[in-house]
């Protein structure tokens, strides 16, 4: 859905572009804003790596199982339905462990192999299970006490003081993530 409104925006501009005779402004914009987004890329990607890197040591060390073991008080009571021991409630703790330090593109394989880990439990292979809904309500609003990658830009884009995000980052997700994990609870207790 949210590509056919791209689509939908560009053919707008590039119709409004022929129509106001403003044709070389798109053909600048699109080479000029290519080259940007390449600079970017190219700038983030060793910041990126190096959260990654340390992410990938904290499972191997085991400090994501332990984290998980330390969360999971909190798991079985967001996901009920998923028995003790299963696989899922580890992959979920490192994903909002890792979304929690702003990395969303490392927590990306977590949550892949928690919902693929939900999925050989569910008993309606069409149909989303309670607990694979809740966990993507988690996953998307999920508390940031570290917003590395918005730091990482506001870095590279010269700020004065880099992390005066943070408290509002930590607000904003948590208010985020109690109004969406309270939704799912009151939908769920509906629809029993």
């Amino acid at each position: 859905m949210i590509n056919i409104l791209w689509g939908v925006l560009i053919v707008i501009g590039i119709v409004y572009s022929f129509v106001t005779g403003n044709i070389t402004t798109i053909n600048n914009e699109i080479i000029l804003s290519s080259k940007s987004a390449l600079d970017m890329i190219l700038e983030m990607l060793p910041i990126l790596v190096l959260w990654m890197g340390l992410m990938k040591i904290a499972e191997e060390s085991g400090l994501l199982k332990k984290l998980a073991n330390l969360f999971y008080p909190i798991l079985s009571k967001l996901f009920p339905s998923l028995p003790k021991g299963n696989p899922a409630l580890g992959y979920i703790a490192s994903n909002v462990a890792v979304n929690m330090m702003g990395l969303g593109s490392a927590a990306t394989p977590f949550g892949l192999k928690a919902m693929e880990e939900m999925q050989k439990i569910n008993p309606d292979k069409k149909c989303a299970t309670e607990a694979m809904i809740t966990f993507l309500v988690l996953n998307t609003s999920g508390i940031t006490l570290i917003p590395t990658t918005v730091i990482s830009l506001r870095l590279l884009n010269g700020s004065a003081n880099l992390t005066e995000i943070v408290l509002p980052s930590i607000i904003a997700t948590t208010i985020a993530s109690i109004g969406g994990l309270t939704l799912d609870y009151l939908i769920r207790r509906k629809n029993r």
